[in-house]
């Protein structure tokens, strides 16, 4: 890529990092939309300058002939518009071709989750007995208990949490603080796992969950963890760690919780994000009317 180029990314991804405060994750996501954008544009011969909204419709050809989703289109189109964004903001360019890009609609997909009796039979077999046995153990009941996302857990420090209250600070999308609360199981393995945290806190961190090498945990070595965990107890179910929070939405409005008060805890900025698990439970609604109406289909 010419040196230009490179730089004018680069100047881009540090207003992410250090004046929009994005998460690593979110600037290294952008990157990798920018380099292929521009990538497409050095094979037409093209300068970022001199793209006009024609050039873009024919540059989106790219995307679908290799088969992206709506999704990822979508994050494409959104990381190269914020790009032009920053560009007419700095006075680099006059006009932002993307902004009369409308983005394809969002395909519709329902969150999968665990049953309660998924999520017993799994606690019911994990054995502990080692202190890594009790982490792993902690870092399901945690996930389920509040509904945090893998990267909030994984920055959780000792100082975060308010026992009394049974109460965690954490940090989600863009650094936003939110509160989330923890059930008396979670208290009871707290108090278990600080009775042996200092023998696998090698490097005297703060940080709530560690690796066998004493280092903070990342989201890759948390799936490790749940991967490794249903294996061992022969569960039949693919399950991730994303699972475990929708199964907390899930129950949480199953069980009577407004759609507000999920929203909140699960830090979503927008209800209608938080929305996609009506269409789950209406689906148990559905169910219960069925095996609860005199004139249902409920079974003998």
């Amino acid at each position: 890529m010419d040196m230009k180029n490179t730089n004018v990314i680069e100047d881009y991804l540090d207003y992410l990092k250090y004046n929009k405060n994005y998460s690593e994750k979110t600037v290294l996501n952008y990157s990798i939309d920018l380099k292929d954008f521009f990538e497409l544009l050095e094979k037409e011969g093209l300068n970022y300058k001199d793209v006009t909204y024609d050039i873009l419709m024919n540059l989106f050809n790219h995307y679908e002939e290799n088969q992206l989703s709506n999704k990822s289109i979508r994050r494409h189109i959104s990381s190269i518009r914020g790009f032009y964004k920053f560009l007419v903001m700095e006075g680099r360019v006059l006009n932002n071709p993307f902004s009369e890009v409308s983005l394809p609609k969002k395909e519709k997909k329902l969150p999968r989750y665990l049953t309660y009796d998924d999520l017993l039979l799994i606690f019911h077999n994990l054995e502990i007995n080692t202190p890594y046995d009790l982490r792993d153990r902690l870092i399901l009941e945690l996930l389920y208990a509040t509904g945090i996302r893998v990267s909030e857990l994984i920055e959780i420090k000792k100082g975060d949490i308010d026992y009394k209250n049974q109460s965690i600070r954490v940090f989600g999308k863009g650094r936003k603080e939110r509160v989330v609360y923890y059930n008396v199981v979670v208290a009871n393995l707290l108090n278990d796992y600080f009775k042996v945290y200092n023998t696998m806190n090698k490097h005297n961190l703060d940080y709530l969950f560690l690796n066998y090498k004493g280092e903070k945990l990342t989201t890759a070595g948390i799936s490790y963890i749940i991967n490794e965990v249903i294996k061992k107890i022969s569960f039949k179910k693919h399950v991730t760690p994303h699972m475990l929070r929708h199964s907390f939405a899930t129950h949480l409005l199953n069980n009577g919780c407004d759609l507000l008060t999920v929203k909140e805890l699960l830090g979503h900025s927008s209800i209608s994000t938080t929305g996609v698990y009506t269409h789950v439970t209406l689906e148990h609604i559905k169910d219960v009317y069925k095996n609860c109406h005199p004139r249902g289909e409920k079974k003998n």
